[in-house]
């Protein structure tokens, strides 16, 4: 199947400046382009536009972590069907953005269950009501609080949920046999990240959060990120969720030292890089350095 990349059009493009701005328009660009592929056994991973997609697919049934937007949940439901006809057993979200979830209602009647944290889940009926768009949404009818487990087939798929973060209900997952993890938003892969306040998200604990996930995890996991600076560069391993690590410990160290020294929210929010990590780049530093500041003074 063609697959049309987001924006692609001269049309397109000068409408998508008129409307969102030079530098919206360059985080939009920055989406993954169309990526279907196996990672490790039966798990492999889609992007396309949102956040990324883990998908299962073995001899009972297929697994899906995350939907991104309608239309693209609909292109990779259309890719799992040809590589089986066996039933959707699972749809689980890493959390309640809409750019990982306003694809949920494309498989409803074909998910037997969705499941999410329960924080996500209250955070999605939230946004749903604020943006008046209940009708367009597909909510978990499973939640859990700490860990969650599933088995399909031969796979046993855990959901780890180690404190607040990205948001107060971001959880990595786990496919155990494959040793497969989907980090959803908690590791934006050299990309400046979006910090949630609104959702309960914290600078200092999105630090610890990834620590507990750097114990849990190990050297051979492969890790399927929700976002990268580089669009191939959506998987990785435990060296970039250390790396994420540190750019949170640089964050808030450098918004914590100035805040210290006297520094103004303007000179702090005139930063264009964060100190110690250079490495992260891109649209958006703005919105770590308020988030970052907010919780800290």
């Amino acid at each position: 199947m063609e697959r049309r990349k987001f924006l692609t059009t001269t049309a397109l493009t000068a409408g998508a400046i008129a409307l969102f701005g030079k530098r919206s328009l360059a985080a939009l660009l920055q989406d993954p382009a169309f990526q279907f592929k196996t990672l490790r056994g039966n798990v492999g991973m889609f992007a396309e536009k949102g956040g990324t997609i883990a998908w299962l697919v073995n001899k009972e049934g297929i697994v899906v972590v995350d939907a991104e937007f309608p239309e693209q949940a609909t292109h990779v439901i259309a890719e799992l069907k040809k590589k089986s006809d066996k039933p959707f057993q699972w749809l689980i979200n890493t959390h309640h953005h809409g750019d990982h979830t306003s694809g949920n209602i494309s498989f409803k009647g074909i998910a037997a269950n969705v499941a999410a944290h329960a924080n996500s889940l209250t955070n999605q009926k939230a946004a749903a009501a604020k943006q008046n768009n209940d009708d367009k949404q597909l909510y978990p009818n499973i939640t859990y609080t700490d860990k969650w487990k599933t088995k399909v087939g031969d796979e046993h798929i855990t959901a780890h949920y180690f404190g607040a973060g990205h948001t107060n209900g971001d959880s990595f997952i786990h496919f155990e046999n494959a040793n497969v993890v989907h980090t959803g938003d908690l590791v934006f892969n050299r990309r400046f990240p979006f910090v949630d306040r609104s959702a309960g998200a914290s600078c200092k604990s999105w630090i610890t959060t990834l620590e507990a996930a750097t114990k849990q995890f190990d050297k051979n996991t492969i890790f399927v990120f929700g976002h990268a600076l580089d669009p191939l560069k959506v998987t990785g391993n435990i060296d970039d969720v250390k790396a994420m690590q540190h750019f949170m410990e640089s964050l808030v160290t450098y918004v914590g030292s100035s805040i210290k020294a006297g520094k103004s929210k303007d000179e702090i929010m005139a930063a264009k890089t964060i100190p110690g990590a250079p490495e992260w780049q891109g649209d958006g530093i703005e919105r770590g350095l308020t988030a970052a500041y907010e919780e800290l003074s």
